[in-house]
């Protein structure tokens, strides 16, 4: 499926073009962003190169993610990202991640661009699970995600190695069922598509 536009109410959800160099900098180019991220700050060169090969996969068949720009809908400016990674194996399952630039975040956008997400998921790609990890003292990812109506399900030990060091994960999962039932907060089926952890 591609190219791919989810629209909510504040943000929509685009595939990546080679243009958004310069506003993705502001986002993986970024320390105080990267922190909570599973890779290190990027260099210019660097995102470019990942930014080219990220335009190719998502026109790949079949699709192995869906990694998105995330755009404020008022006035197009590119903000951040959001990802469903597809799991292998066929159990149905994915994996959700975003980041916002520094200066947007606290705004909810990334929770109604993981909610696009999980419509995506559920309503279209007939998903059963979705999984998210974020970091343990990331409690703006954490709130983002119970908001979305995740479960807890454990800490796993040394998870990522980034920034010089290992770092464990808080993992979550939502379900289908639960995902179609009464999602929290306004944020759900037709509340996220009508008009959201870590990549």
């Amino acid at each position: 499926m591609y190219p791919v536009t989810l629209e909510g109410t504040r943000v929509r959800l685009r595939d990546f073009v080679p243009d958004d160099l310069d506003a993705t900098m502001a986002i993986v180019g970024d320390p105080a962003v990267t922190r909570w991220l599973s890779f290190d700050t990027r260099t210019r060169a660097d995102q470019a190169d990942r930014l080219a090969l990220d335009v190719v996969r998502a026109r790949a068949e079949p699709r192995p993610d869906y990694y998105l720009a995330v755009e404020v809908v008022a006035t197009g400016e590119l903000v951040g990202f959001a990802r469903l990674g597809l799991g292998g194996g066929g159990h149905r399952g994915g994996e959700v991640g975003y980041a916002i630039r520094r200066d947007r975040q606290g705004r909810g956008y990334a929770v109604e661009a993981a909610g696009l997400l999980l419509d995506l998921a559920f309503s279209t790609l007939g998903l059963h699970r979705v999984m998210a990890a974020t970091g343990p003292d990331n409690a703006a990812s954490r709130a983002v995600l119970e908001r979305l109506g995740f479960t807890y399900e454990g800490r796993m030990r040394d998870h990522v190695f980034t920034n010089g060091a290992w770092r464990d994960s808080l993992l979550f999962s939502i379900l289908e069922h639960e995902w179609a039932g009464s999602a929290p907060g306004g944020v759900g089926p037709g509340a996220a598509s009508g008009g959201a952890t870590e990549r």
